[in-house]
């Protein structure tokens, strides 16, 4: 009997000091100076592509330029947008650039936590540092808006956020931005821009049951259950061409919102074109539907 006890004991002091040792394991790698000067305009752009402005303003109820606060249901709790307004106390006023661009690229706040994969971070890990420095250089001219984030309503245990190391550790993707030879210019600036900052992954690909997406399986083949029960179609090039898609359509569609049957789109993708692909160049754009209607695996 004591021997079964020891062996329970061992194992309890096992399991806490493993525990205890996931929770302090630091993630994210050392911040690294960033001294490139940024473009304010470039930056403007780049934060538009990448859905900033969308996710970050709440619109409905009037609320100030990215000061955050809009509200994303979600199976494991609601999240909502933090302020990213140069306020200092509320705001990321008070970040360094390095610290920035390890929240934009690995998804660690300067505190060293995990952010949740709402946040699209892996879609912008490939971002380089003149396109960090740009980004920076656009937040610096949001005016501070004094309103604190509030916090995630998470239930047991996602509210843990340690754990967020274990599902980082077992689902984290690698972008998939890198140029592909022999495709062209045109081709490779859409997969930049659909497989990096414009994240359309993140809505149209399906998630497991840990909120991972299924890309090696599901890659644009649609999403059943988006946060707010909202529903993305498949935009592969297959079903894209089967409903009368195509390159100058799609392009236009980005722009204005019409599908090639004359209906518009609404709900999160309405955003997406009313806040950042409208303002988009018409050769992005293009690129974005050039990419999307020719036949690739995603990776």
């Amino acid at each position: 009997m004591r021997k079964f006890y020891r062996l329970g004991l061992a194992g309890t002091v096992v399991a806490a000091v493993s525990l205890v040792g996931l929770v302090v394991w630091p993630i994210g790698q050392p911040l690294a100076p960033i001294t490139l000067a940024g473009d304010v305009g470039r930056g403007a752009y780049l934060a538009r592509a990448s859905g900033c402005i969308a996710c970050h303003t709440d619109f409905a109820k009037g609320g100030a330029l990215l000061a955050g606060g809009v509200a994303l249901k979600t199976p494991f709790g609601i999240l909502y947008s933090p302020n990213l307004t140069t306020d200092p106390d509320h705001g990321i006023g008070g970040w360094s650039k390095a610290q920035f661009a390890r929240a934009i690229r690995e998804g660690v706040s300067p505190e060293g936590h995990a952010y949740y994969p709402a946040f699209p971070y892996p879609f912008y890990a490939n971002f380089s540092d003149q396109e960090i420095a740009d980004l920076w250089a656009a937040f610096q001219t949001v005016p501070p808006v004094a309103i604190q984030s509030r916090p995630p309503e998470m239930s047991f245990p996602f509210n843990q956020r340690w754990g967020l190391k274990l599902w980082r550790a077992a689902f984290l993707e690698p972008p998939m931005t890198a140029p592909v030879a022999g495709k062209g210019a045109v081709w490779n600036r859409g997969r930049e821009l659909v497989e990096g900052a414009s994240h359309c992954a993140a809505c149209h690909t399906a998630r497991n049951l840990a909120g991972a997406r299924k890309s090696d399986t599901e890659h644009f083949l649609g999403n059943e259950a988006l946060p707010g029960g909202e529903k993305a179609p498949a935009i592969d090039h297959l079903t894209l061409a089967d409903r009368g898609w195509d390159v100058a359509s799609l392009a236009y569609a980005l722009r204005t919102g019409i599908t090639p049957g004359g209906d518009t789109f609404g709900g999160s993708m309405g955003e997406v074109v009313l806040y950042g692909t409208s303002f988009l160049t018409e050769a992005d754009r293009t690129a974005i539907a050039t990419y999307l209607m020719d036949e690739h695996d995603g990776g």
